[in-house]
């Protein structure tokens, strides 16, 4: 996994030194910002999907559960966001399912508690972090979407696009409509980033790698205070 991960290092550490310039740039804009003012100026929920008796997609050589895995990333973008000083809202905070226990419908008892979150928090934005997973392994990739119709949950979903674009190998180089209910009944402008594909064992040893995850998250990051900053 070393070596396949230094490979995978060196192919995008000189293409991308430009973007972290900017991105620098960035960062120290909203550090300055962020000392003038006695609380976050900005505020984003993030969506943590699956959870309790739904564990989501499921590695094709770990096992570990898509569940777990957005955790961990949602919390690495949470610590990351608050240095930014970025306020944070998370739909969950460990492994429990956010659905009512006694619901005849689990799903959708879920799913309502997410909006009700989402829609409640008054923060700016919303990201919701999921796996992907598909019966060809082959399929890999950062996939980034949005509502229909949100012209603003578009340039969210772009901004993430194009900035995992310039830090990670094989993410897409476009973002795609979404029929997603986080998407469609959230009140605020929302993407929901697909981080890559269980179901590849190159990819999956990769989301595992705790390098690649603070990378990526950086990567999301830096599309938010983009997309703040426009």
């Amino acid at each position: 996994m070393k070596n396949v991960f230094f490979v995978f290092k060196r192919k995008w550490i000189f293409g991308g030194l430009a973007f972290f310039v900017a991105v620098c740039g960035l960062a120290s804009y909203f550090s300055v910002r962020q000392t003038s003012i006695p609380k976050p100026q900005y505020s984003i929920v993030i969506d943590v999907g699956h959870g309790g008796r739904d564990g989501g997609a499921v590695g094709v050589k770990s096992g570990i559960t898509e569940s777990e895995l957005n955790l961990r990333y949602a919390d690495t973008l949470k610590d990351l966001c608050q240095q930014y000083g970025i306020g944070v809202v998370m739909t969950r905070s460990d492994m429990n399912g956010l659905y009512d226990e006694s619901a005849s419908n689990k799903k959708r008892s879920e799913m309502e508690k997410r909006r009700k979150i989402i829609n409640s928090s008054g923060a700016d934005l919303m990201v919701s972090i999921h796996m992907n997973s598909f019966s060809l392994p082959s399929c890999k990739g950062a996939y980034v979407f949005y509502a229909k119709g949100s012209e603003e949950g578009f340039s969210l979903a772009k901004s993430i696009q194009t900035s995992l674009c310039g830090c990670v190998e094989n993410a897409r180089n476009y973002v795609t409509v979404g029929d997603y209910f986080v998407l469609n009944y959230s009140s605020i402008p929302s993407a929901l980033v697909e981080c890559g594909f269980l179901s590849s064992p190159e990819e999956e040893s990769l989301l595992l790698d705790d390098s690649y995850r603070q990378t990526f998250c950086y990567g999301v990051l830096c599309g938010i205070l983009s997309y703040f900053k426009n």
